[in-house]
């Protein structure tokens, strides 16, 4: 990482950076991070993008976008559970890294560019599971990211009993909570039927403060029929939650070329700060995640002004 060894102290001295410094000092996206980004219209060479559902605010997003936005006409999309090196790093995934390989750089006629574009594999919640890891992972094959036969969902915010329902409020509603608390939870009636929801979220949000900004953390969660959590082992946490996302709303700008309904752009290039008091609109991008919910647990949605933290009982 520093070089060859044959460079003195004082070169490899010259060749550091702080990091933490150089980010602190480019808050907005501005001409240093664009020349750390790449040209995803110049990317044309074969990509294998190996993601984990697990790792939100890691890697997940940028091997989606990766996929979606690479110019190359063979890429494939792996998204996994777990920590990385549970599938990756042992045979599932390097099986998976040999046959890619194996096919384009040394020209084996393997099979490889018949296989589906994407593979996954979908989270279960294993029956009888509560506020526990669920822990079961079924591999599927598809074709395209989002799946094409998604069935696009709204749900709509009651403010007046923190309800998460699929018909708009009757009123206009609101509802408080301390920027340093644990938020406002919004939950559906528990499911009638299994679900599954595999794919990206998002979710607009008409907010004010009494500041002038404000740090939106919003979390996708799972309860079971005792009301207890249920969550999964991921790539820095042995209890990760469904599906998050964040946005500071003085970035609240959209690029409205690029945004699409389940998946907002912001360019972070200018910053907006609120009037205290004022009503905003926000379009907050969530994570893609995947987990299929048994009938009697209900989906939920948690609104804070600070990450999220388990409270639930400890595994590991």
């Amino acid at each position: 990482m520093a070089g060859p060894l044959t460079l003195t102290d004082e070169e490899l001295r010259r060749n550091r950076v702080d990091k933490v410094a150089e980010v602190s000092a480019h808050p907005l996206n501005d001409e240093y991070y664009r020349g750390l980004s790449p040209d995803w219209s110049k990317l044309t060479v074969p990509v294998l993008s190996a993601a984990n559902w697990g790792g939100q605010g890691l890697h997940l997003r940028g091997n989606v976008e990766g996929f979606v936005q690479a110019a190359s006409q063979q890429k494939w999309l792996e998204i996994h559970g777990l920590e990385h090196w549970t599938h990756f790093y042992t045979p599932y995934g390097v099986d998976l890294q040999r046959q890619f390989f194996d096919h384009f750089l040394r020209g084996v006629d393997n099979g490889w560019d018949r296989q589906p574009r994407v593979k996954l594999q979908v989270r279960h919640i294993d029956a009888g599971a509560h506020g526990s890891i669920a822990g079961t992972f079924v591999e599927r094959d598809e074709d395209a990211w989002p799946l094409e036969r998604t069935q696009w969902a709204r749900y709509y915010l009651h403010a007046d009993g923190s309800a998460l329902r699929p018909e708009t409020a009757a009123a206009e509603t609101s509802v408080d909570y301390e920027a340093t608390g644990t938020g406002v939870t919004f939950s559906t009636q528990p499911m009638n039927a299994t679900t599954e929801i595999t794919g990206p979220l998002a979710a607009k949000l008409s907010i004010s403060s009494s500041t002038a900004d404000a740090d939106i953390f919003l979390v996708i969660r799972v309860f079971d029929p005792d009301g207890d959590e249920v969550v999964f082992r991921g790539a820095m946490d042995a209890h990760t939650p469904i599906a998050q996302g964040w946005l500071r709303a003085s970035h609240r700008w959209l690029d409205r070329q690029r945004s699409l309904p389940h998946r907002p752009y912001h360019p972070h290039t200018a910053a907006h700060p609120l009037d205290p008091g004022q009503i905003y609109e926000l379009d907050v991008e969530i994570w893609p995640t995947s987990v299929v919910v048994p009938a009697g647990y209900r989906l939920a949605l948690t609104v804070r002004g600070n990450d999220y933290e388990y409270e639930g009982p400890l595994f590991f």
